[in-house]
């Protein structure tokens, strides 16, 4: 027992020894970041311009999950007002927007910006092109990141993967799509890579935020639009406008959205805010790709209760879907330094994962799905 004893007193002892090293260093650090924020803790009011409207499915959701994640884990330090597309600056203008200072951040598409950064659509979305899983190992474990980040740097931008879709459907047409021919002379709202194959394809490609598509196409000002896939579609009523609804994806087999920030403003965060906010990227990245599988196969559902017809295009116009993309994509690749190197370095690393997809997760499908 005298033995216990002495070991207890000796344990109580160091114990409060080493907690007042610590008390003393943590001390000294209060008294540091005191000394740096004028005597307490500096807070942080941000905005977030966006490019869907108020509390859209899927990508409008997810920019206010990242805002209350972030306000949840700072506990209040750092709080971030989100702004639908219109409310402060349009939809189509986020990335300028955050690039001069109107606001600090910003959540859209990279590929609305492809006029202005070339290179920016190849983080977003290629026909054909590499799915959500693909994207994110690219990004986050092949090096697209740093590319990602080189190239927005010099518009004083620093992006980070803040959402992704998953496939995505072909979309929704006033006419049916029998022959690679259906395409001449069709209107269609559709961005990016995909819609520069539907101009060689001999159609128009008008561009429009989400709040314009509807009456757009009630109207006749276009023929068809895309937009995500069932969950956005239903949402938007959609179905209510056109009557042929066309899988798969091929113009977009993922979109990956991005969350930008002013470098500037990023500067001036502390380090541990500075991790927040990547943490909550990186979380609202997978969060709203689980959210986009799970809604949209229950909002495919409601359409086909409504009367809605899912179908395929038909072999021969995904074969020359498929042809066209290779040369547009080449094509944009090879008119900007920048986006030649982003496509040859994403088109390497895809080639290793599809290598390995066709022993893992191809084969599985062809197993589970096969007759038995």
């Amino acid at each position: 027992m005298k033995r216990r004893d002495i070991l207890t007193a000796a344990g109580v002892g160091l114990a409060a020894t080493a907690l007042a090293g610590c008390q003393d260093s943590g001390n000294k650090q209060a008294t540091g970041s005191a000394a740096q924020s004028g005597g307490e803790q500096q807070t942080f009011n941000w905005k977030m311009v966006t490019s869907w409207p108020k509390n859209f499915p899927g990508v409008g959701v997810g920019a206010e999950r990242f805002a209350q994640l972030v306000d949840e884990m700072s506990n209040g330090r750092l709080k971030v007002r989100v702004y639908a597309a219109g409310e402060l600056v349009p939809a189509l203008e986020v990335f300028d927007a955050v690039s001069r200072g109107t606001a600090e951040m910003g959540h859209s598409a990279p590929y609305y910006w492809k006029g202005k950064v070339p290179a920016a659509q190849f983080f977003c979305a290629m026909p054909f092109g590499p799915n959500a899983q693909e994207m994110n190992a690219w990004l986050h474990h092949g090096g697209g990141m740093q590319l990602w980040e080189e190239v927005y740097a010099q518009y004083g931008v620093l992006p980070m993967a803040c959402g992704a879709t998953g496939v995505q459907t072909a979309g929704w047409f006033n006419k049916e799509i029998n022959s690679v021919n259906d395409f001449k002379g069709l209107k269609m709202r559709t961005p990016g890579l995909g819609g520069e194959v539907l101009t060689r394809m001999g159609g128009t490609v008008v561009n429009m935020p989400a709040g314009e598509i509807f009456t757009a196409l009630q109207t006749g000002a276009i023929d068809a639009t895309e937009w995500i896939g069932p969950y956005n579609d239903l949402a938007l009523g959609l179905h209510k406008a056109a009557k042929y609804y066309y899988t798969p994806g091929w113009q977009e087999p993922n979109v990956t959205f991005e969350l930008d920030i002013n470098l500037k403003a990023w500067e001036t965060l502390p380090n541990d805010l500075k991790a927040i906010v990547r943490a909550a990227a990186r979380a609202i990245n997978g969060d709203m790709l689980d959210d986009y599988n799970a809604k949209n196969m229950e909002a495919l559902e409601q359409l086909r209760a409504q009367g809605v017809q899912v179908r395929r295009l038909p072999d021969e116009v995904l074969a020359r879907l498929k042809e066209v993309s290779a040369e547009v994509v080449l094509a944009a690749a090879a008119a900007d330094p920048a986006a030649r190197k982003v496509y040859e370095h994403l088109a390497a690393y895809l080639a290793r994962l599809v290598e390995y997809a066709e022993v893992s997760e191809k084969d599985i499908y062809n197993i589970r799905y096969s007759p038995s």
